[in-house]
């Protein structure tokens, strides 16, 4: 199945697809959820890759990656709010506010969440920027571009700072995640067709 065409969301991995559940999650994935048996790993019939499944009662460990999402918060000035952040990974680095997804909650809500827990912002949600797969964090981001309707941009335990930039004077070399690059890429190519990119970033 990894000779399927990936997709512009596979820009933000170096990682090759096909190759199973990562080494560190797959750790902790050693006894069966239903009846507790050691989990064995092996072709099974049925299944297009080899699966985790249980030898006692039959039991399919299948492993799914999280859905983080993320908002990019847009001043009435066209500037682009970025936090500092204040835990790992990526501590000391920007990023745009996001989180991992509740299973109660949608991914409107959980935007303007997670924005407001790490900024002090509340954002009205709009265009989805675009969506990006992070195979190595056994993640997919999901970005939203969104507009400030309230709140107060303040340090948190999850931001060391809060900064807003034009989108000439973004910090490309102290960006966190490869997702941020390319969200605010995408972004630009959108809204603002008119600035050329540093060469630095092209092909990033």
């Amino acid at each position: 199945m990894s000779d399927f065409e990936r997709g512009p969301d596979g820009r933000s991995t170096d990682l090759d697809s096909g190759r199973g559940v990562p080494g560190w999650m797959a750790q902790h994935l050693n006894f069966c959820s239903n009846c507790g048996t050691a989990l064995q790993f092996g072709s099974l019939d049925g299944e297009d890759r080899e699966r985790l499944s249980c030898p006692d009662c039959g039991h399919i460990a299948y492993v799914n990656p999280r859905l983080v999402v993320t908002a990019l918060p847009i001043t009435d000035t066209g500037e682009i709010v970025l936090l500092r952040r204040g835990i790992e990974p990526g501590r000391g680095s920007w990023a745009q506010p996001g989180g991992f997804l509740e299973v109660d909650e949608t991914v409107h809500q959980a935007a303007i969440r997670e924005t407001w827990e790490e900024t002090g912002l509340i954002v009205e949600p709009g265009d989805i920027v675009g969506l990006y797969t992070r195979l190595e964090a056994a993640v997919v981001t999901i970005a939203f571009e969104a507009r400030i309707v309230g709140g107060t941009a303040a340090p948190t335990p999850e931001a060391l700072e809060i900064a807003t930039f034009r989108p000439e004077a973004i910090p490309w070399d102290g960006l966190a995640f490869r997702t941020t690059t390319w969200l605010l890429r995408d972004w630009i190519d959108r809204r603002r067709p008119d600035i050329t990119w540093p060469e630095q970033i092209h092909g990033s």
